[in-house]
């Protein structure tokens, strides 16, 4: 089996370098770039399975890159901060963002945070090869793993797919929070519990029409979220 490619994007060659050598023990093929749009490029040449990115870079931000690559690709995105902010961090989730690490960070961790998201965005588990929702308003190919709101790509990271597939699954269920990440991804899920609030919201504003009355993803006050309606 073909390893998985990380790319990892820093701008201090000496952090790279030490990331890119734990990496690379722990079974992985690393590409590195020190500047924003390297690693846009990068990202398009490369075809990394995961991006490591660094939030300071000489030319454009890591929430520029982010929200740039989100456009293009659902790469997922492990985020390296120096801000502890929650808001910081759940800003970075709502851009798109997997998961962070809050700098400054041991490798060990980065590589453990590496595999957890690999683990939960690249496993075999499958639904109905395709779904179809309100008469082709939201469809779900799980081959190619995408949603398609009104015939377009909905361009969902891997792990807004895997909350909207499994709620999928179990049309009516209310998930708490906790429920859902473990359904979702299973227990080596490392983030923050409130972090789903922050990817539905995003998900939500990929899919449903009026994010703010969604149809699709409904809050269950008190309970947690469930989707609203069946199969068409």
């Amino acid at each position: 089996m073909k390893p998985y490619t990380i790319l990892v994007a820093d701008d201090e060659p000496k952090i790279a370098d030490v990331i890119s050598d734990y990496l690379q023990k722990a079974g992985y093929s690393v590409a590195c770039a020190y500047t924003g749009r390297d690693a846009i490029s990068m990202t398009e040449t490369v075809r990394p399975s995961l991006v490591v990115l660094d939030l300071m870079l000489p030319d454009m931000t890591g929430e520029e890159v982010c929200t740039h690559l989100r456009t293009r690709t659902s790469v997922p995105v492990l985020m390296l901060t120096a801000k502890h902010a929650e808001e910081d961090r759940l800003r970075g989730l709502l851009l798109g963002a997997d998961d962070y690490v809050t700098k400054p960070c041991s490798p060990k961790e980065v590589v453990a945070r590496v595999g957890a998201i690999l683990r939960r965005s690249y496993r075999g588990e499958t639904l109905a090869n395709r779904l179809v929702y309100r008469h082709g308003n939201l469809v779900i190919d799980d081959e190619k793993q995408l949603a398609l709101r009104g015939g377009t790509d909905a361009s969902l990271t891997l792990m807004e797919y895997r909350l909207l597939a499994t709620l999928c699954r179990h049309p009516g269920r209310v998930f708490n929070r906790e429920e859902l990440i473990e359904a979702a991804f299973g227990l080596d899920f490392r983030g923050e519990s409130r972090a789903i609030d922050a990817h539905i919201k995003n998900l939500r504003s990929k899919i449903e029409d009026d994010p703010k009355r969604p149809v699709y993803i409904q809050t269950v006050y008190g309970m947690g979220y469930r989707f609203g309606i069946l199969e068409s």
